[in-house]
């Protein structure tokens, strides 16, 4: 095979060359001040990534701590157009690119660009290559890429040119798909306003929790060293990670009859509501086929006077973040028992105002699952171009 990429603008010929990535510039390892000193942090105004920060829009223009001048000074500083990689932890590969000098802490592994590599083809190039790099990283319990490992992974180079002219138009399309999250992530923002203002408005008696359902409880997991209670299940199988949309309409696992009778696990029917109160406290969506779910995930069936729609929304407003937040077990693992939760008042109007009230709401949702199919085109583009258009 030559070291050309199967796409390329029609100007330019000739076999990219081999590199590493310590070619592309200098690596330069994050640290962390101490957090022992509030003095480092407080009123900070200086960017400063961790891997939370990075893989949702490629440039990086906030991060969730940033640093005061104090704590600043004791990291190590990387210029506007560096490329941020996560090397260690279940994250590794996010990626992100600084949009003014800034700082990250220890997970993550900067490329300081030189003067003969562009910054944008650099950031594809490693995205690219990065499912590669995933072979280097070896069977552990937690994933890391050490600096002088990183520094020596292969990848290819061009002329200054070409690079140039390959980063300037895959940045289009990341604008385009930053742009995109950013319209979605109002639409969000619009749809629990209103659900707050509609819920705050309420001027109607309160029921307790406990009182909307027929049945709820948490799931449980079979044991999953039977092979008997998992092989050719066809029993869908809810884990949180199936959480993310209003509807749920599909989902990765399965389990069998015999898994779901020797197990806590129970069949929670169609329009029913699935509620995480273990690990992710919060995620929330209807079902529209029965499903059974592991622990930490709550089965409620609503009662025939409350609209499974209506609930949904409820669940979601801040009112019942809030009710839910004051009932927080702290633990190994933060829980929200069922028996708290069905006692918190709840503002219940008419099931004819229920489904009003759930109307504007669901309109929304509908745009917002629009904006995600974009989205979700979008990136499938890029991915695509990015296989074509490096080595």
């Amino acid at each position: 095979m030559s070291d050309v990429p199967p796409l390329r603008f029609p100007e330019f010929s000739g076999e990219w060359k081999k590199c590493t990535i310590k070619d592309y510039g200098e690596v330069v390892t994050g640290n962390t001040p101490p957090t022992s000193n509030p003095e480092y942090y407080d009123n900070g105004s200086y960017l400063w990534a961790s891997p939370a920060d990075l893989g949702i829009n490629k440039n990086i223009t906030d991060t969730k701590t940033k640093l005061s001048l104090s704590g600043f000074r004791k990291t190590r500083n990387i210029p506007k157009g560096s490329v941020l990689i996560t090397c260690i932890g279940s994250t590794i590969g996010k990626m992100g690119m600084a949009t003014e000098t800034m700082s990250s802490n220890q997970q993550i592994n900067s490329i300081v660009i030189n003067d003969k590599s562009d910054s944008d083809f650099v950031y594809y190039a490693i995205s690219r290559a990065f499912p590669r790099y995933l072979s280097e990283v070896g069977i552990q319990a937690v994933p890391i890429l050490s600096k002088s490992n990183f520094e020596k992974l292969p990848n290819y180079t061009t002329c200054r040119e070409e690079q140039d002219k390959i980063g300037y138009f895959l940045n289009l399309l990341d604008e385009r798909i930053a742009t995109q999250n950013k319209i979605i992530e109002d639409l969000k923002k619009l749809k629990s306003a209103i659900i707050d203002y509609a819920i705050n408005s309420l001027d109607t008696d309160f029921a307790k929790f406990g009182s909307l359902y027929e049945t709820a409880g948490e799931g449980g997991t079979p044991t999953t060293s039977n092979t008997s209670f998992y092989d050719n299940g066809k029993i869908p199988f809810v884990k949180i990670d199936d959480l993310k949309q209003k509807y749920l309409t599909e989902n990765k696992d399965f389990i069998t009859e015999l898994g779901l009778q020797k197990s806590s696990a129970w069949l929670v029917p169609t329009r029913s509501i699935l509620f995480s109160n273990g690990a992710s406290i919060g995620e929330i969506t209807i079902t529209t086929y029965p499903v059974c779910t592991k622990q930490g995930i709550l089965g409620i069936v609503p009662k025939s006077n409350i609209d499974v729609e209506f609930l949904y929304y409820f669940m979601s407003s801040t009112y019942f973040k809030k009710a839910i937040s004051r009932i927080v077990t702290e633990g190994t693992m933060k829980t929200v028992y069922l028996k708290d939760i069905n006692n918190i008042l709840c503002p219940i109007p008419t099931k004819e105002k229920q489904q009003g009230i759930a109307k504007m709401p669901s309109d929304l949702n509908s745009k917002i699952d629009y904006e995600q199919s974009l989205l979700k085109l979008f990136i499938m583009q890029k991915q695509y171009l990015l296989r074509q258009m490096f080595i």
